[in-house]
């Protein structure tokens, strides 16, 4: 009941905004914002409650749906799952009041988008079935198509249609994956199934269908191409530049912290979990695999050099932080083809630490185009002089992105790096590209926008305000408690995360 309070509520929310008179514009965004803080105080709720010695399902709820298909309302939590709900519900009233200034208009529009896309995320991290995930998977489709292009910049059209066709492609592919391992989930009809838990202990059964390892390799092709259009993962990528650039400061928010890590949790339920066989094909080195066993490790490499070295050559500000997410997101990728417990462990971390720290970024990016109605990095100068305070929380931000020890960014990087080095050493070793090119631009850009001389156009720009502070104290404080304590986060998906490993046989005993 409880877990379906939170995904629900910000869906009540939407109800109660579109009744509300149009006009009412301060009304509608005080009952947006209570409504999105429901769901957070129920997370933060979850997440103190939950057992971290379980690595089993908890808080599990099933009611039958869809009973001519077997579709069953089917929600739980795990380690992975509470976590990232938490960071979604957290996100939730920070970018509510981002918004709280900066839109201007369809005011009721677009909190009851925004209610309804946080419900898409919420139902999408507690999904047990199969269909189910794919509903609340596209749910958050339609909302953000129209966040970008109603409110977004000059080019919102072109950006959302671009994210729309792209998204909508991986989703076709996952569409037919799913159902076709509904199909192969039993020969008899009235026996097949989409619970997820259960699809996962047939996966495991030497002599089932599911088990079959070519049939795992398809169909984990099609899983994954659906989730590495949403990372992304290159060569899908492409959308989410342009999508960052012209969507509201919020969206961006919600982009960067919560949606790009719906692709990665996909990764570790359906693909990891489901398709042990189809993992170790695009994982492990054997003669069986050849080349291929390279396959994840490899695409996790790309992101992060290639991701970097863009961000280097950006002079748009908005830009670079998006760059510098697909470089992010690639050790992700690389913690994940390691699969052993540090490797998973790191990336999971990583996941929850990105999406703190890229909300920071873009809602420090949005501070300073409200100012300034500009990103162009070289436009600036000298900042430090007249906004002490917001250099100081960029900084920050830019320490943590960068992985600089004692911060949250260092850990999810360090552990993904030394997993992937017990399988991919070289690989491993070439990726800390990333982290020298990440240090580059974040202190290059730090030097254009802040240090030197004033320029004469901003002496009179006005410090940073508290609303914007408001949004972004939670966000640096756990920033700052899970570089000293990463344990805090680590505590809670470890038992998952082991599970997880055994049963894809690479368990290993340690952290």
């Amino acid at each position: 009941m409880l877990l379906s309070l939170i995904i629900f509520v910000p869906l009540l929310g939407m109800i109660v905004v579109l009744l509300l008179p149009r006009d009412s514009e301060e009304l509608i965004k005080r009952v947006t914002l209570a409504f999105t803080l429901i769901p957070l105080a129920l997370a933060v709720y979850l997440f103190i409650a939950y057992d971290r010695s379980d690595a089993g399902t908890q808080h599990a709820v099933s009611v039958p749906w869809i009973e001519t298909f077997h579709i069953n309302y089917h929600v739980g939590i795990d380690g992975l799952s509470v976590t990232l709900m938490l960071l979604t519900a957290l996100l939730g009233p920070i970018c509510v009041l981002a918004s709280w200034r900066n839109i201007e208009k369809g005011i009721k529009a677009y909190m009851a988008l925004f209610l309804l896309l946080e419900t898409g995320m919420l139902g999408f991290f507690a999904a047990l079935d199969l269909f189910l995930f794919f509903v609340f998977f596209e749910l958050t489709l339609l909302p953000m198509y129209f966040l970008i292009g109603v409110w977004g910049g000059p080019r919102r059209e072109y950006a959302a249609i671009k994210f729309f066709l792209y998204t909508l492609f991986g989703s076709v592919l996952m569409l037919v994956a799913l159902i076709a391992v509904y199909l192969n989930s039993s020969i008899i009809p009235e026996e097949r199934t989409f619970d997820i838990p259960t699809l996962i202990s047939l996966a495991g059964e030497t002599e089932h269908a599911l088990a079959d390892p070519t049939f795992q390799i398809w169909v984990f092709l099609g899983f994954f191409i659906g989730f590495a259009v949403k990372v992304p993962i290159f060569p899908f990528h492409t959308w989410l530049p342009d999508a960052h650039v012209e969507a509201p400061t919020a969206i961006s928010v919600i982009l960067a912290g919560v949606l790009l890590k719906m692709g990665t949790y996909g990764l570790v339920r359906i693909n990891m979990a489901m398709f042990p066989e189809g993992m170790a094909f695009f994982t492990e080195v054997t003669e069986e695999t050849g080349l291929w066993g390279y396959s994840l490790a490899l695409l996790g490499f790309v992101n992060i050099v290639y991701g970097s070295f863009c961000a280097l050559a950006q002079t748009d500000f908005k830009k670079l932080v998006a760059y510098s997410s697909i470089g992010h997101m690639g050790f992700v990728i690389l913690g994940l083809a390691a699969r052993n417990t540090m490797g998973v462990n790191g990336a999971i971390l990583q996941m929850f630490n990105h999406g703190v720290i890229s909300a920071m970024l873009f809602l420090l990016v949005g501070v300073l185009y409200d100012r300034a109605h500009h990103r162009e990095i070289n436009g600036f100068g000298g900042l430090g002089n007249r906004m002490p305070i917001y250099m100081g929380i960029t900084t920050l931000a830019f320490m943590a992105s960068l992985g600089l020890p004692g911060l949250s960014g260092f850990w999810g990087e360090a552990l993904s790096l030394f997993g992937a080095f017990q399988e991919f050493e070289i690989l491993a070793i070439l990726s800390t590209i990333g982290i020298v090119v990440g240090a580059a631009y974040f202190l290059w850009t730090l030097q254009r926008v802040f240090l030197g001389k004033l320029n004469p156009k901003y002496e009179e720009l006005p410090e940073i305000n508290k609303r914007e502070i408001l949004t972004l104290v939670p966000l640096g404080i756990l920033t700052i408690v899970l570089g000293v304590w990463p344990n805090f986060a680590l505590d809670m998906f470890r038992e998952s995360v082991a599970e997880l490993t055994k049963l894809m046989g690479t368990f290993q005993a340690g952290l």
